[in-house]
């Protein structure tokens, strides 16, 4: 069985208490005080990376990008 990759994670936007949700790998992660501030800056990092925005619904969103 073969597996393929389809999409990386390029980037994590967490708010600040939910750092306990997130640990460091490749992707960087950009900590924010509040959701608006999250749903804001991973809305233009969506469009500026054209990845899709993916909300985990624990405090942290992440961005990836598909090929």
């Amino acid at each position: 069985m073969e597996i393929h990759l389809t999409g990386y994670i390029i980037a994590i936007v967490a708010l600040k208490n939910a750092k306990d949700n997130v640990s460091s790998g490749t992707a960087p992660i950009i900590y924010v005080e509040n959701e608006e501030e999250q749903q804001r800056i991973s809305m233009y990092l969506s469009r500026i990376f054209k990845a899709a925005a993916h909300d985990l619904e624990n405090g942290v969103f992440i961005l990836v990008k598909q090929y």
